[in-house]
């Protein structure tokens, strides 16, 4: 492909507000345009207006919008388009089926079973893509050495791609299929997605499918062996649905786009991005590749402009956009994930790493309960923000333009209903000071009732001494200031995700809003550099024109990288890059312009954190494949990102994958004025800093010479673009017409002990980023499955007094329950605590929750000060600690000591000195009791106490800097402010509880029941006291502690009292020990939910804890009851052992069906994908679906169970720890309740056996257990009437409109909390 000479060539971005348009012209100049993605009014087709306009302008011919462009002048077309991903957010793109292996029909509408949200009862997730399914009755398994299963040869036995053999259990039907198929047509549904199991490795049958679909006229098929062929099967489906679903739709648009050329664009080269920052030909442009299109044009953009421009320092783009903020991170090669979720789709396809966070400069500002909040609720484009004048909310924008940082003069007038009028700052204004009378009314009333109050609750007098009345422009400050803070957390996680020195960055900005906070952001983190490239308007457009066109393969594989697989490595290796060169050259490249990277998907064996490695610096040598040393380059990344490495571990070959790359695009010049011009600014306005009003300059950026610096503070305008250059900063003009930003230190502003509401926002973000940071650390150092990628852990900071400041991330079951822990030590220990001292506990009675939960707790000393000024602690749950039964959950144990070792005030660490030996004989102590073993993976528990400690000691040096920063009586006191916040939102809610009950019954009491399915009760009375809206939580009437395991510490009840506050509240708040200040909790010794100190309590942990949140919500008329189990499930023998806990309904709520095939409550657990489990584990998964009709009746109708039946292939002892198989899930407000759950044994002679809610069985091959989970509850009566048809109606569940997050930042915190 060679440059084309004489001829316009244009790169465009079409994005959802604008269309950027960069060209360049046939004499070398380059022109950019922006005009609106939609203006029916004007024309059809943005891109090609801007092409028509381009021309028109240049060429001064006239080129008339009814008429198709002339194409003879144009030499390429290159664009990035939000088509796919608005498809897909909207939930438009074209009918689809999808076909899947039988017994599998709701699959992907189970998904992970994780929710999306933890503390949305409602459960909202977005529609799957499918409007229909047909199950196909074939089915592939994969072979297994010793597979002892009694059952009938297998029709044909196969080898994969992977070199794996596979038994065809049951061949097609493909008559049976056929008539499917045209039942499908006849009902106008023309795409259709394929999903059979191991089709991955193994893709004849699909294929087989596609081959008569394509036959009988489907315009679509996509098979999920083409479009990714990497195991597991739900991210696989919902790839190969996206592809179904949006690629008729981007066919359709670029039948559009190219009609309105001559000749349909015929002999020009159309090139469109993909979401992993490779161009790719018109005709290959599809849905799977589509949904980043556009972000990933300012990716490249960045990239290629900033690195080298900033002596090869790592970069992180900043691109802030009205809605949201996109922030990824280059350091000389492009940083791909492998699956991430896009508008609720999981998407299993190589994707550039853009991190999309919920601030932008239409984030909605709002102040809840004495504290600051930014979004995650945008106003859009319409109203769009207040100064808009479409009568649009407060916005980032507004803060912006209230404090003098956007000038109405320099914009267009575009705006108010006829779109004719500036920028309304009068508008800003009138809401700000309305806003600021509602802050000054708060902080006036809260001073006044503290005053009143005297010292009657210390939390309040905190408040006494606080500010009493804010100025309108302090206030919108203090929003900037609070939108800053959060566009800073991600950045720190995805830097510090990976080993890497945050402050060590340059900051690459661009997008319209992202200049007028850079500066400040960089700051904050520690940057040193913001560089604004002179295209950042329209960088998406330009990062097009720069980009390679990129030709992908890639392959599964089940190879070890070791010497006997080299052979095999290299032939695949060079088949694939034979595959690739050839498609570069058929599109037109020569082998000068090729080149060619090899990637392997590698994993330590025995593990699932698999890197995505490339052999670049790392050549072939006698040990390695031919294609580069892939061991010394996997673990050093390792090595990176995990610190640590499993030198005896053998490294599995997972993926190959080679990326082909043709180089196309532009070099990017540099050409602007040179020469001594003076420095003139434009005009002088007032800005507000937080020194006040400043005068500040304003610079023309056309107008810049390049050899001044401007010191600021300063404003630099563009057409498309506002950088404001912040007081202690430097901007200068560098010779290709770039803004280079010399960024100072942040003066710290004074800040006393006195409470300032903005300060409240920002500290809450920097205690929750220590304990984010603390958790990265964890992750990182640690070895186990289930810390290191289950991700079962939480960290936490707590005051001196134990109370508990800021925990991430929110498990459900450690919510609350380390406070007990901490605060236990403080009370048996404290006086003996010394620096340097670690403290490891787990006991029941000292605050733990089961004894697997490890939790190790770091005093933080101050120089000075006697005692501890604040404590860290983290939580993690061991794989094995001892006990009667391999991973330490017994279902039948009745005494403590079955269920493995007891720390109740141990010295993990003493003086600095980590205590192995101490430790290790308590880990083994439990061998000798009567039938049980000591830990059985002691170097997994060793490696992850370090891992403990290491995260503790990274906690107690962030709270030391911050202690360095502000002052310890500072730190302390805003410690308390955040935890006062907490409390008020919880006060708010019970005031606003008992004013609608007292009208509605004229009673302050109300109470509930509901019981164990051993009869077991758990009663519950709440008092309410209306006027300080606090209450008293009286379990007073629940059962004696029982004989079995479904005992709950009191620490237990504490965390499911906090859930429910908290989802109760509605909004963000910070989880804190002000949750429960204005909460009594009566708790009668010797009870269930506070047994005495050697009770088992593995069961309470896992099964007590639903049915107590069950019970509050009844008191509190919330919602239905959920399933109310986590439907425990263990299987295993000598060789290996599995743990899963099942999904079923959730409650029907005021306005809400239960969303069927869900975790709910306190566990948010990700389940093992089929082909997985049937790869490592002897098992076939035999079904996994709905369970039709097990949601309770009613107005709203709860959700639906599940079935999953596991067929066993070897001999394996099964134990299950259940609950709900003989109490139903209660309906409320005449709703019906939900079905109980079921546990069945289906021997392979043919008897069916009822197991009970628990118990352990040995199983032979051949037996199958079958789970049937329990239904939801119904809300409201059921209109028989029109049951139905309410049903279908409430069925649909839009997508969260507000906002959707993105990247490995959010991947990561949704894993957390799905455990």
């Amino acid at each position: 492909m060679t440059e084309t000479e004489g001829k316009f060539d244009f790169a465009i971005d079409r994005g959802g507000t604008f269309t950027d348009v960069f060209a360049r012209l046939p004499d070398g100049r380059e022109k950019v345009l922006k005009l609106l993605s939609h203006d029916p009014q004007n024309y059809k087709d943005a891109p090609t207006e801007g092409i028509r306009r381009v021309l028109e302008e240049e060429t001064g011919q006239a080129f008339p919008r009814e008429q198709p462009v002339e194409t003879s002048l144009i030499g390429w077309i290159r664009m990035g388009t939000t088509v796919a991903t608005n498809a897909l957010l909207e939930r438009q793109g074209e009918r689809t089926a999808l076909l899947v292996t039988k017994g599998f029909k709701d699959l992907l509408h189970i998904g992970t079973q994780a929710r999306p949200k933890l503390f949305d009862l409602e459960v909202a997730v977005p529609d799957v893509l499918y409007e229909e399914v047909i199950e196909v009755d074939e089915r592939v398994v994969l072979r297994q050495d010793g597979c002892q299963l009694p059952r009938k040869e297998p029709k044909r036995i196969v080898t994969g791609s992977t070199g794996d053999s596979l038994e065809v259990w049951r061949e097609l039907d493909m008559q049976r299929v056929e008539d499917d198929l045209r039942g499908v047509l006849s009902r106008g549904i023309h795409s259709l997605a394929v999903l059979l199991l191991h089709s991955y490795t193994w893709s004849a049958h699909e294929k087989a499918v596609g081959s008569l679909a394509r036959r009988l006229g489907f315009t679509q098929v996509s098979l999920s062996s083409e479009v990714m062929p990497m195991v597991r099967a739900v991210p696989r489906g919902y790839t190969v649905c996206a592809d179904a679903y949006l690629t008729p739709k981007i066919r359709q648009y670029l039948k559009g786009f190219t009609s309105g050329f001559r000749g349909g664009l015929e002999g020009v080269s159309v090139l469109f991005m993909q979401s992993d920052g490779g161009l790719t030909p018109m005709e290959q442009f599809c849905g799977s590749r589509a949904v980043l299109s556009g972000p990933a044009g300012g990716v490249v953009g960045y990239a290629i402009t900033s690195y080298s421009q900033t002596e090869n320092k790592p970069v992180i783009g900043f691109d802030m956009g009205g809605t949201s903020t996109d922030v990824s991170r280059y350091a000389g090669h492009y940083e791909h994930v492998f699956e991430a979720t896009t508008a609720g789709v999981t998407l299993q396809a190589p994707q550039l790493d853009i991190n999309t966070v919920a601030a932008g400069g239409g984030s909605r500002l709002f102040f809840r309960s004495g504290m600051f909040v930014v979004g995650p609720e945008s106003a859009g484009a319409h109203p769009g923000p207040a100064c808009y004048r479409k009568g649009g909310p407060l916005t980032v924008t507004d803060a912006n333009l209230a404090l003098g940082r956007l000038l109405p003069s320099y914009f267009p007038r575009i705006f108010g209903p006829g779109e004719d009028e500036p920028l309304s700052s009068e508008e800003t204004m009138e809401h700000f000071q309305q806003l600021t009378c509602e802050i000054n009314h708060f902080l006036y009333t809260n001073q006044s009732q503290s005053s009143a109050n005297g010292s009657a609750h210390s939390s309040n007098s905190r408040v006494m001494s606080g500010k009493s009345e804010m100025s309108m422009e302090e206030v919108a400050m203090g929003f900037i200031r609070v939108a800053n803070e959060a566009m800073c957390r991600p950045i720190r996680a995805l830097t510090q995700a990976k080993g890497h020195d945050t402050s060590q960055h340059v900051l690459a900005c661009f997008g319209g809003a992202g200049g007028q906070h850079a500066c400040a952001i960089a700051q904050a983190l520690g940057m040193k550099t913001v560089f604004i490239h002179k295209y950042s308007g329209v960088l998406s457009a330009y990062g097009l024109a720069l980009a390679d066109v990129v030709e992908e393969v890639q392959e599964p594989c089940s190879l070890q990288y070791n010497p006997r697989s080299f052979s095999e490595l290299d032939h695949r290796v060079e088949q694939l890059t034979q595959r690739c060169t050839e498609t570069l050259r058929d599109r037109g490249f020569s082998s000068s312009q090729i080149t060619t990277e090899v990637f392997l998907h590698l994993r330590y064996e025995k593990t699932d954190c698999a890197l995505m490695v490339t052999a670049t610096g790392y050549p072939g040598n006698s040990r390695s494949c031919k294609s580069g040393d892939f061991r010394s380059a996997f673990t050093k990344r390792y090595l990176q990102e995990f610190g640590f490495t499993i030198p005896d571990r053998p490294i599995m070959v997972d993926d190959i994958r080679v990326r082909g790359s043709g180089k196309s695009g532009i070099k990017s010049v540099t050409n602007t004025k040179m020469g001594s011009g003076i420095l003139k600014a434009t005009t002088i306005t007032k800005c507000y800093f937080e020194d006040g009003y400043l005068d500040t300059s304003v610079y023309l950026w056309e107008e810049l010479p390049c050899d001044h610096n401007i010191p600021g503070p300063a404003i630099i305008i563009d057409k498309n673009s506002t950088i404001l250059v912040e007081p202690s900063c430097v901007a200068h003009l560098t010779e290709g017409g770039d803004v280079c930003i010399a960024v100072g230190s942040d003066p710290h502003c004074l800040l006393g002990t006195e409470l300032n509401t903005v300060q409240l926002s920002i500290f809450s973000h920097r205690f929750m980023s220590i304990a984010e940071q603390m958790g990265r650390v964890l992750q990182r150092t640690s070895i186990s499955t289930n810390i290191k990628e289950r991700l079962d852990f939480s960290c936490a900071v707590f005051g001196p007094d134990g109370g508990l400041v800021s925990n991430a991330p929110h498990i459900p079951v450690h919510l609350g329950a380390m406070q007990e822990t901490v605060q236990y030590q403080i009370k048996s220990i404290g006086s003996i605590i010394k620096e340097g001292d670690v403290i490891l506990s787990n006991h029941p009675c000292a605050g733990g929750s089961h004894l697997p939960d490890l939790t190790v707790i770091t005093p933080v000393f101050r120089s000075g000060v006697s005692g501890p000024v604040f404590f860290v602690a983290s939580r993690g749950h061991h794989a094995d600690i001892g006990g009667i039964t391999p991973g330490s959950m017994p279902p039948h144990s009745t005494s403590l000591q079955q269920e493995g070792a007891v720390f109740t005030s141990f010295k993990l660490v003493t003086a600095g000195v980590f205590q192995e030996e101490a430790v290790t004989e308590a880990l083994m102590a439990p061998a000798q009791y009567p039938d049980c073993s000591g830990t059985r993976n002691l170097h997994d528990n060793l490696s992850d106490l370090r891992a403990q400690v290491a995260a503790n000691q990274r906690g107690s040096t962030l709270v030391g800097e911050l202690i360095d920063s502000y002052g310890l009586a500072v730190v302390q006191a805003y410690m308390g402010y955040i935890q006062t916040n907490a409390e008020l939102a919880v006060r708010d809610m019970l005031k606003e509880f008992a004013h609608c009950r007292q009208k509605q019954t004229g009673s302050l009491e109300v109470e509930a029941e509901d019981f164990m399915d051993d009869g077991t009760p758990i009663r519950l009375r709440v008092q309410i006291n209306e006027n300080e809206g606090s209450a008293v939580f009286d379990f007073t009437g629940t059962g004696t502690e029982v004989w079995g395991n479904c005992n709950a510490p009191r620490a237990i009840t504490f965390s499911a009292l906090i859930y429910c506050l908290r989802c109760m509240v509605g909004q963000d708040i910070p989880l804190n020990q002000g949750c429960l200040t204005p909460i009594k909790v009566i708790i009668p010794s010797g009870s269930i939910l506070q047994p005495s100190q050697n009770a088992a309590v593995v069961g309470g942990n896992v099964l007590t804890s639903q049915r107590v949140v069950d019970v509050i919500f009844r008191a509190f008329e919330v919602c239905a009851a959920s399933q109310g189990c986590m439907n425990n499930v263990t299987f295993g023998s000598e060789g290996s052992g599995y743990y899963e806990t099942v999904a079923g309904g959730a409650g029907a709520g005021p306005g809400w069906t239960g969303r069927s095939g869900v975790h709910s409550h306190m566990t948010n657990t990700r389940i093992t994908d089929p082909e997985i489990l049937e790869k490592r584990y002897p098992v076939v998964l035999e079904h996994f679906s709905l369970r039709p009709g097990s949601g309770g009746a009613g107005e709203y109708r709860g959700g639906d169970g599940v079935i999953r039946k596991l067929l066993f292939r070897n001999k394996v002892v099964l134990s299950v720890l259940t609950e709900r198989r003989s109490t139903r899930p209660y309906g409320l407000h005449g709703g019906d309740c939900g079905a109980s759950g079921l546990n069945q044994l289906h021997r392979a002679d043919g008897r069916v056996l009822n197991l009970g809610a628990k118990t352990t069985v040995s199983l032979e091959p051949g037996d199958m257990f079958c789970l049937y989970t329990p239904g939801g509850g119904g809300y409201g009566e059921e209109d028989k009437q029109t049951a139905g048809a309410g049903r279908l109606l409430k069925k649909r569940r839009r997508f969260n409109d507000n906002f959707s997050e993105r990247g490995s930042v959010f991947e990561y915190r949704m894993a957390q909390e799905g455990v």
